[in-house]
This record gives structure tokens, C-alpha cells and sequence, in this order.
């Protein structure tokens, strides 16, 4: 007698927040995936999306990796014990990525920025970004490119 094997359902994933400024910003090597140390007031207001990651970046630290600068506004409805906004936030990965991420962090020029946080499941998660800064004249090249793009998709709405 053969046993049918279930397949769980996927995971849901929903994207509470985005950092744009850090795809304009920085010229992204690699992604990674980490899980977030949060209190019940943060989880609370992260589902609400009152979360800012315009700044965040994440900075390894004693074979740990933290985020930092990120803004996680007071939960509403918290009393007292409502939590501090930009407290740094601890990163659940696995210590060989922590390692490597260190390892390629000391190189000049590199750094570890947060790119997005969702929630999958029921954990909530931040993308992060391996990237090196681009330089202002990289920075106008994009602007064209995307106008460029834009004035080609617009020509081409018209014409259909």
C-alpha cells in the first residue's frame, strides 16, 4: 500500500516596503535574504506599513549582522512599552553567509544595504543588497535610460 505524499502550499509573500533610493544609489552585486529580530509592537507596525528603509543598511558585528537606520514607527494603539524607531535590529542568517558578507564588506567600496522587507508566511523578512556606490555621471546615465525608456513605451501606446 502506497502513501500519497501532500505538498504544502507556497508561502505567501507580501512586500510591505521598498528602498528605491537604494537602486538609484548603489549598483547592486548579489541579494541575500535574512529574517528579523522584532518585538510584538515593530511586527505589529511593519504590518501596518509604517516602516522607512531609506537609509537602512546592514553592518556585521561580532559574527552577528545588524540593521541599522532603519524606521519603524511607534506602534499606535502601544502604551509605555512601545518600542524605539531606529534601534538597530538583529539578522537572522547562517553563519558561513554571515562570514562571506564580512569578508567581502572589508573590501573598499562595498556594503550590505537593505533593499525590502515582506512578510513571508507569517515572518517577516528584509532583502538585502550586496552594492557599491555609483558615481554622479552613473547616476544622470540612468535618469536617460529610463526617460528614454519611457518616451519608447509611450511611441509605441500610441501606435497600437
Amino acid at each position: 500500500m502506497t502513501t500519497k505524499k501532500t505538498e504544502r502550499p507556497q508561502k505567501t509573500t507580501r512586500t510591505v516596503a521598498t528602498n528605491r533610493k537604494a537602486f538609484f544609489d548603489y549598483e547592486i552585486l548579489d541579494r541575500y535574504e535574512a529574517g528579523l529580530v522584532l518585538t510584538g509592537t515593530e511586527i505589529k507596525s511593519i504590518r501596518a506599513g509604517k516602516i522607512d528603509l531609506r537609509d537602512a543598511y546592514a553592518r556585521p558585528q561580532n559574527g552577528e549582522l545588524w540593521l541599522v537606520n532603519a524606521h519603524i514607527a511607534p506602534y499606535d494603539a502601544g502604551s509605555v512599552n512601545n518600542h524605539d524607531p531606529k534601534r538597530p535590529r538583529k539578522l537572522l542568517m547562517h553563519r558561513e553567509e554571515i562570514a562571506k558578507l564580512k569578508s567581502i564588506v572589508a573590501e573598499k567600496g562595498v556594503t550590505i544595504v537593505a533593499l525590502s522587507l515582506f512578510i513571508k508566511g507569517h515572518v517577516a523578512k528584509v532583502g538585502l543588497g550586496l552594492a557599491r556606490g555609483k558615481r554622479q555621471y552613473d547616476k544622470r546615465r540612468t535618469l536617460i535610460n529610463k526617460d528614454m525608456d519611457r518616451e519608447a513605451r509611450r511611441a509605441l501606446g500610441t501606435v497600437r
